[in-house]
């Protein structure tokens, strides 16, 4: 109900504009995971982008490409309009060599024997497309992986949980592999899938604060 003040001025009590809604455009849990601890809650849509047809020069141009295409997909969805979409991929890169998931068990094994006691980096692509504005930016944000030196049995103990299929490089931090990481140099997001200090660098470049994306 007005007051008396607002009656004779004839003004209304002004309202908060609601939240901009942020779709990600991934299936991957660990993302979703992140954003969510970050108190942010999106929408998930999955882009259905073909990653074997894409080809880039280098690890990071690849990254790049791959997140790209799938914020792209999503952006172009009737669903998604009106939203913020962000589309992530990763890749491992060796010896600048581009590695995502393993085909199968017998190349996660050949590839964890191969990068044990070695470094690594990891390359996750992040493209954000305000699809109120047609505002769209690219980077990619790197880690450095120091990986330890798993014994052949663990390294078959871990492959049979199939986990090392399902992830870019076959490992990841928050999962079964973590006690085979011996550390890291830069953000763990960028690891796990997504960086949220790049994520909040691209959205300040759209002119939105990473704040006014919490939910309540």
């Amino acid at each position: 109900m007005e007051n008396d003040s607002e009656r004779q001025n004839g003004t209304a009590p002004t309202q908060s504009p609601p939240p901009r809604r942020l779709v990600l455009a991934s299936q991957s849990p660990a993302r979703l995971g992140l954003l969510r601890q970050a108190g942010i809650v999106p929408d998930v849509i999955v882009s259905g982008v073909d990653e074997e047809a894409l080809r880039a020069d280098g690890p990071e141009a690849l990254a790049r490409v791959l997140a790209e295409a799938k914020a792209d997909a999503v952006a172009a969805r009737p669903e998604a309009a009106g939203a913020l979409v962000v589309g992530c991929d990763s890749v491992l890169d060796i010896d600048g060599v581009a590695l995502g998931k393993p085909a199968d068990a017998e190349e996660a094994t050949a590839r964890w024997k191969a990068m044990r006691g070695r470094d690594g980096v990891l390359r996750t692509g992040h493209c954000l497309v305000d699809t109120a504005t047609g505002h769209r930016a690219s980077a990619v944000a790197s880690t450095t992986v120091h990986f330890g030196e798993p014994s052949d049995a663990e390294i078959a103990a871990y492959v049979a949980s199939g986990e090392p299929l399902h992830v870019a490089g076959a490992f990841t931090l928050d999962g079964r592999s973590a006690p085979f990481v011996d550390g890291i140099t830069g953000d763990p997001g960028t690891v796990i899938g997504l960086s949220l200090p790049l994520l909040r660098r691209l959205l300040a470049d759209a002119g939105i604060a990473v704040t006014d994306l919490w939910a309540d």
